[in-house]
This record gives C-alpha cells, sequence and structure tokens, in this order.
C-alpha cells in the first residue's frame, strides 16, 4: 500500500477505532481494506448496525477506573500439556570457601561478589553498616556520571543496615544476603519513596506497599541502597534524567531497560541489582556492562508491586558479578506469593556449587557466531566457545527450529499498549522523552490498531512455537550462543530461562556468551554457566575510572 493510499484510508480506521462517531458504509469499507479484508455490500450493511451498539460497550471500558496493578483474566503458562514440573527436594549447595583474600580498608571491597561479602559480614569482619555506608558514597560520587541512579533510599539503608547488624550481633543470620547493600530498578514498589518507571507522568508517583521481591529481599537481612534507572515505561536506557551509560565506556548506553542495574553493578555501586526482562530487558543490559544477568524461568519469581508492561512476557530476575551470585538471589526471591497468577509452581531452586559438567550436551547455536562480520569480535567469541569446550561439555552444533517467532511480538505490543492506554488517551506519553518512531509513545498509538482476532492468532500460534522449542530443546542438556541469537526472541515468548556471562572487552566493548535452559532448571543452567566462568576471568575485570 502505497503512503498516499494509507493517508487516505487511516482517517478511516482512526474513526472506527476511536469508537466514538459511528462509521458509515464506505469508512468501514475503507477500514477494512487496510487490514487485509474485502467484505460484500450486505456484509458491511450487517456489520454496521453492531459496530455502533459496540460504541457504547467501548465507552463503558473506558470509564472504568482499572489500577495499574490488576491483571488481565488470562495466564500465560510455560508448561504445555502433558508436560511435568521437575521434581525432587530444594537441594542448595553453594560454595563453601575457607580463605577469604585481604583487603586493608572498605572501598577494597566494592567489587568482591556476593559469595565473599556474605561470608564477610558472617564471619564479622566488616558491619553491614559499613559496607552500606561506602556502597552509599560510591553511588553518590558515581552515579552523575553514569546516570544509573533515580531514587538514594540513604534514609531507608542505613537503617536496615542498622537492623542487620543487630540481628547478627544477637545470633539471628538471616543467610548470605544478610547485610548486604543492593540496588533495585525503578518499578519496584517501595514505601515513602518515588516509583518512577522512569518516565515523566510518573516522577512523583509513590506506591505505599513493597513489591513481593522486595519484602522477601528484606527478610533475608539485605540492604537496599538505591532504585536504579530504567528506560522510560522499560524501553531502552532513556528515562527523563537522560541516558544511562555503561561504565566501560561512558559514550555509549548501557543498553536496557534494566540499563541502572546492570551499569551500578558493573561500576561496583551495590553488590547486586534487581532487573527485569521482558524482551531482552536483563540480557542485553547485563552484557553491554560486562556483569551476569539471569532471566529466570516465566513464572517462577511473583511480579506483585512490579510495573506491569506485558502480562505473559514479565520476568524478574537478578544482575551480579557472578553466576553463583545469582544463584543466591534467585533462591530468596523464588516461588509463588499468592496474589501474581502467573507465579504458580512452587519449584525448588536446586543447586551444586561442584556439581559435575562433563558430558552435558550443549548445543552449539552456530549462526549466532557466524553472523558476526567483526573480526575482533568473532575471535573472542571462538576463544569462549575453545573455554567452554575445555569444561568437558559436549558441544553440537545446531541451528533453530524455523519458526516466524517475530511475528508474535505483536502480543508484547498490544499487552504494553493496553497497559499504558489510559497514558496514551489522555496524552501523558507526549511528556516522555523518547519520541521517535521506536520509542512507546508511537508504539501505543499504532497498537491501538492491533485486531483481537490477530492477537488471538499470534497467542494460538505461540503455543505451537512452543511446542516446537519444546521438542527442539528435549535433544540438548542446554544451549550456547551471542546474546544477538534469535533464542532471545524465542525464549522471551516461551518462558525459558536463559543467562549470561561476559566473555570479553574489545574496544572497551563488553561481550556476553548466553546460556539457554529447560523450564525451572535454573541450577543446571548456571552450573554450566559457572564451569566457563570458573575458566576465566572476565567477570573479574574493573571499569577504568570506577575500579578502587
Amino acid at each position: 500500500m502505497t503512503r498516499r493510499a494509507l493517508a487516505q484510508l487511516l482517517p478511516a480506521l482512526a474513526t472506527l477505532c476511536a469508537a466514538e462517531i459511528a462509521p458509515d458504509k464506505e469508512q468501514l469499507r475503507q477500514t477494512l481494506a487496510l487490514l487485509g479484508l474485502d467484505f460484500k455490500d450486505e456484509h458491511l450493511e450487517m456489520m454496521l448496525p453492531n459496530i455502533t451498539r459496540s460504541l457504547d460497550t467501548y465507552a463503558r471500558l473506558r470509564g472504568l477506573r482499572i489500577p495499574p496493578d490488576t491483571e488481565p483474566a488470562f495466564t500465560f503458562s510455560p508448561m504445555l500439556a502433558g508436560m511435568s514440573l521437575p521434581a525432587g527436594k530444594r537441594e542448595f549447595k553453594p560454595t563453601k570457601l575457607s580463605k577469604l583474600p585481604a583487603w586493608k580498608q572498605v572501598e577494597d571491597l566494592a567489587f568482591w561478589p556476593v559469595t565473599h561479602l556474605g561470608e564477610l559480614i558472617r564471619r564479622k569482619k566488616i558491619s553491614s553498616l559499613q559496607l552500606t555506608q561506602m556502597y552509599l558514597e560510591r553511588l553518590k560520587t558515581h552515579s552523575p556520571a553514569l546516570l544509573c541512579t533515580i531514587s538514594l533510599t540513604e534514609e531507608l539503608a542505613l537503617e536496615q543496615a542498622r537492623q542487620a547488624d543487630a540481628d547478627l550481633r544477637r545470633g539471628k543470620y538471616h543467610g548470605p544476603l544478610h547485610g548486604l547493600p543492593y540496588g533495585a530498578k525503578d518499578l519496584f514498589a517501595v514505601p515513602g519513596y518515588p516509583t518512577t518507571w522512569g518516565a515523566e507522568p510518573f516522577r512523583d508517583q509513590v506506591i505505599e506497599t513493597n513489591a513481593t521481591v522486595i519484602s522477601r529481599l528484606q527478610a533475608a537481612g539485605a540492604v537496599l541502597c538505591a532504585k536504579l534507572s530504567m528506560g522510560a515505561l522499560a524501553q531502552g536506557g532513556l528515562w527523563f534524567g537522560g541516558m544511562t551509560k555503561t561504565p566501560w565506556n561512558l559514550e555509549q548506553s548501557s543498553s536496557g531497560s534494566s540499563a541502572g542495574s546492570a551499569a551500578a553493578t558493573a561500576a561496583g555501586l551495590v553488590a547486586f541489582a534487581l532487573g527485569t526482562e521482558t524482551l531482552g530487558s536483563i540480557v542485553s543490559p547485563a552484557t553491554r556492562c560486562g556483569v551476569t544477568g539471569l532471566r529466570p524461568t516465566f513464572g517462577r519469581v511473583p511480579r506483585t508491586g512490579a510495573m506491569a508492561l506485558s502480562w505473559t512476557m514479565d520476568k524478574i530476575g537478578p544482575i551480579c558479578r557472578t553466576v553463583e551470585d545469582c544463584m543466591l538471589v534467585l533462591r530468596v526471591i523464588d516461588g509463588p506469593d499468592g496474589q501474581d497468577m502467573a507465579a504458580r509452581y512452587p519449584v525448588p531452586v536446586k543447586w551444586d556449587a561442584k556439581a559435575a559438567v562433563k558430558k552435558l550436551k550443549i548445543g552449539v547455536l552456530r549462526d549466532s557466531f557466524t553472523d558476526i562480520t567483526d573480526e575482533t569480535r568473532r575471535k573472542h567469541y571462538h576463544d569462549a566457545l575453545r573455554v567452554l569446550a575445555q569444561t568437558g561439555v559436549e558441544l553440537v552444533e545446531t541451528k533453530l527450529p524455523v519458526f516466524p517467532s517475530n511475528a508474535l511480538l505483536l502480543m508484547l505490543s498490544a499487552e504494553a499498549a493496553a497497559a499504558f492506554d489510559d497514558l496514551t488517551r489522555n496524552g501523558g506519553v507526549e511528556k516522555l522523552n523518547g519520541q521517535k518512531p521506536g520509542d512507546w509513545p508511537n508504539s501505543f498509538r499504532t497498537s491501538r490498531l492491533i485486531p483481537a482476532v490477530e492477537f488471538i492468532r499470534a497467542a494460538r500460534a505461540r503455543t505451537l512455537l512452543m511446542r516446537s522449542f519444546h521438542q527442539y530443546l528435549a535433544g540438548f542438556d542446554a544451549l550456547v550462543s551471542a546474546t544477538s541469537s534469535q533464542s532471545l526472541v524465542v525464549t522471551n515468548l516461551t518462558g525459558h530461562p536463559q543467562m549470561v556471562v561476559p566473555c570479553g572487552f574489545p574496544n572497551r566493548e563488553a561481550l556476553g556468551l548466553l546460556f539457554t535452559g529447560h523450564l525451572f532448571e535454573e541450577g543446571k543452567l548456571s552450573r554450566i554457566a559457572k564451569a566457563y566462568q570458573d575458566l576465566t576471568d572476565w567477570h573479574l575485570r574493573r571499569p577504568p575510572g570506577f575500579a578502587v
């Protein structure tokens, strides 16, 4: 269709979709032509009364106040008919540290992993208050350069740190996250502090309840130091304060939308951070910032108290320095809360830091590596696969099943537009910094025109994709690829977990190696990633200008 023809038809379609004025037969004909439909005159005549009657229904729905945290009356499940959940008891066997590295001043600990910091606290070699004050100062010093912090929760952090120290003195130890300062993407509700969603219209929004994951981390003794930046309404790295930067290259965005969570972790401003992912928002910034990110199975972690973008695709996960750190955080935030309808699977998190990976069969998505045109980047990935082979796993080249998975992303577009329909209709989207064709405002408006029938067809096609990918993945223990792999799109639609670990820093650009696992088998997936990480030192690298 030419631009001129589209311009002629859009007013008719806009009139119909506005549901304020009943269309005439010619407007209806033009609207249907835009949607690729051609009905007979007698059919159009029969349609018009039904459309007119529907206008009242639309008006009633638009007049109904629906709170932002209201889930739709449908719930996505990554489990297909006939599938069974992994069985067995919760077995969690972390690394036992006999000796810790030497350190002189508190800031020397800024880049230590959770495993080490937690042991320092447990042995009472340092207090939570000391750690918290150090990270708060680093946040104040370095956040302006990175634009990674929206709200510093200093008063709350100091209070929680003192409580953690008092509990430990009384012999009440809450586990490996006890007393550890962390940051959370600013879409998680925290009483007394703004929950801005990174967007201008919500910069003063305060939600007086804790998100479930925040409450669980608090119960585990963790200390919330900051609400970290996110791309406006969970897109990209641009928020109302500017573009969040990666500490490895201050001229480059840290990507999004968990931009601040990845940047702050990479720069040693927090011990770990929480992020969310709908379509790459953990994997992409973790890659760009050279840290480790885990996107768990859909439905494993409850999203209560978190901004909704796509009810069938949103997932919460940790961004940390090491693989084992991610598992320690996942163990705390995992499990149903009785509120998120999608988080209904009480599947134990299993983790054995010393479990063997020898002879596990790993599918290598070769296209994701061979499609890389830059010779330096391609060499880094070649070296990464060579190191992975040294762990004893069996590497088998493979390709993803052919499926038009990108077409299914109209579901994300429609759900996101529905989540922020009120903001679109009242003009609030015009206040967002991002106003380019690929930004949310244009997407929200355009998605208003997605037919419900096409949405349901995409949902049915999604079932086909899930069946195809489940059958394909059954031949492997896990997959490995570059982070540019199409598996990122596929698994965000099917709900499978992924973990990214750093595998190089050519020309101040961080590269990530992406692992894909079976549903609810984050333990095995992470053990493979850890086996690779144990043979490298990329996760130990510190960005210049932020290192102690």
